[in-house]
C-alpha cells in the first residue's frame, strides 16, 4: 500500500471518529427534558426542585432542565409551543384543554389538595365570603391560570357572575404582597410561602384554607388533584421509556416527602426558597405537607370534581363530553421502580 493512501485512510479513520464524537450527544438527546415549573419556589411544586436536590434525575440517567414560569398558564403555553416537554403545574388544565381539542394528561399526580389559600386584605374587613367579591379586584397567578379558575368558581359558588369582580394577575411571593399592601387587590389567591409572610405581618388573614383535604372537600365538594406533572399525550407515546424514568425519580420524591419532616425537606432545598424565614417555610410545610400523595397517582374521584368545579363557570366545557381517561395515565407511576 502507498504512503499516499495510508495518509487517506488515516485522515479519512480520524474524520470519522471526529464525526461520531459530535455526533453522539445528539444520539442521546432525548435523555435531556425540559421541564416548566409554575413557579417552582412555591411550596405545592416543591417535588421538582426536590427531585432535582435528590439526585434522583441523575440516579435515572436524565438531563433535566427546570424553568421557572410564574403562571401556569404561561407554563401551558411553552409546552403547547414545543419549548418545553412537560410542566409541572395543575391537572385541571388537562381538562381546559381537551375542551379545545388538545390532549394532555398527568403523569405523575403530586397533591390531592390545591393548597391554596384565599387571603383577604386586614384593610377589608367587610368581606367575609367570596359573595362579597363584588366590585373587588381579586389576586390571581395570572389570567387563566389554576388561581384563576379557583377564584371564578368560588365567586359563582356564592351567586356572583364573572363579571361583578375583577381578576388581577401579581403572581406571587413579593409582587403578590406588593400588591395587596398597595390596595391593588383586596383580597387573593396564593400559596406558601407567601401565606406564612402575610399572616405574619397581620396584613391579610384567612378566608378560604384549601391547603387540607377536609378545607379542600368543603370549599369544592371533593378530593381536588391539583399540582402534577403534565405532558402533551402524542409526546409522551413517543417516549414512553423517557417518561418512565420520569416517573421513577418523582415517584421516589413522593415518598420522601411522606416519610421525612418538614425539616428534613427543608434542608434539601435552596436556602432562598425561605425568603428569611425558614421556621416558618417549616412550620407550612408541616401543616400542608398531607396534600401531597404518597406515589402519584391519581386520587379516586378527584377528576370529577376538578371537571364539576371548571363546569361551572367555564362556557368551553359546558355541554361538552370530556374524556377523564384521556386527562390522566397511572401507567408510568404504578411501574415505578
Amino acid at each position: 500500500m502507498s504512503l499516499a493512501r495510508i495518509l487517506l485512510d488515516s485522515a479519512a479513520t480520524t474524520a470519522l471518529v471526529a464525526t461520531m464524537a459530535l455526533s453522539a450527544p445528539s444520539a442521546r438527546a432525548d435523555d435531556k427534558v425540559s421541564i416548566m415549573v409554575g413557579g417552582y419556589e412555591k411550596q405545592i411544586y416543591l417535588p421538582a426542585k426536590l427531585t432535582e436536590a435528590l439526585g434522583y434525575f441523575k440516579d435515572e440517567g436524565l438531563d433535566v432542565e427546570l424553568l421557572n414560569e410564574p403562571a401556569g398558564v404561561d407554563a401551558e403555553n411553552e409546552m403547547l409551543a414545543g419549548a418545553v416537554q412537560g410542566v409541572v403545574g395543575f391537572y385541571d388544565h388537562c381538562i381546559d384543554l381537551q375542551a379545545k381539542g388538545k390532549f394532555v394528561e398527568s403523569i405523575v399526580q403530586f397533591s390531592q389538595a390545591p393548597g391554596e389559600v384565599e387571603l383577604v386584605s386586614t384593610k377589608h374587613p367587610e368581606i367575609k365570603s367570596p359573595a362579597d367579591f363584588k366590585g373587588m379586584s381579586l389576586g390571581v397567578t395570572g389570567l387563566g391560570s389554576s388561581t384563576n379558575f379557583l377564584t371564578e368558581y368560588l365567586a359563582v359558588k356564592n351567586g356572583l357572575k364573572l363579571g361583578d369582580f375583577t381578576s388581577v394577575p401579581v403572581g406571587a411571593g413579593t409582587t403578590f404582597i406588593a400588591a395587596m399592601q398597595q390596595d391593588k387587590i383586596q383580597a387573593g389567591m396564593t400559596t406558601e410561602p407567601t401565606i406564612t409572610r402575610l399572616l405574619k405581618t397581620g396584613e391579610a388573614s384567612v378566608l378560604i384554607d384549601m391547603r387540607t383535604m377536609e378545607g379542600t372537600k368543603a370549599a369544592l365538594g371533593g378530593t381536588y388533584p391539583a399540582a402534577s406533572l403534565y405532558m402533551q399525550t402524542d409526546w409522551v407515546e413517543a417516549h414512553k421509556d423517557i417518561v418512565q424514568k420520569l416517573a421513577n425519580a418523582f415517584v421516589k420524591t413522593q415518598k420522601f416527602i411522606n416519610t421525612h419532616s418538614g425539616a428534613e425537606i427543608a434542608d434539601k432545598m435552596p436556602q432562598d426558597y425561605y425568603v428569611g424565614d425558614k421556621e416558618g417555610y417549616v412550620k407550612a410545610l408541616d401543616a400542608g405537607k398531607a396534600m401531597f400523595t404518597p406515589d402519584g397517582i391519581m386520587p379516586e374521584g378527584g377528576p370529577e370534581t376538578v371537571l364539576t368545579v371548571l363546569s361551572a363557570f367555564k362556557k368551553e366545557l359546558q355541554g361538552k363530553q370530556i374524556d377523564l381517561s384521556k386527562t390522566y395515565t397511572s401507567e408510568f407511576v404504578k411501574n415505578a421502580k
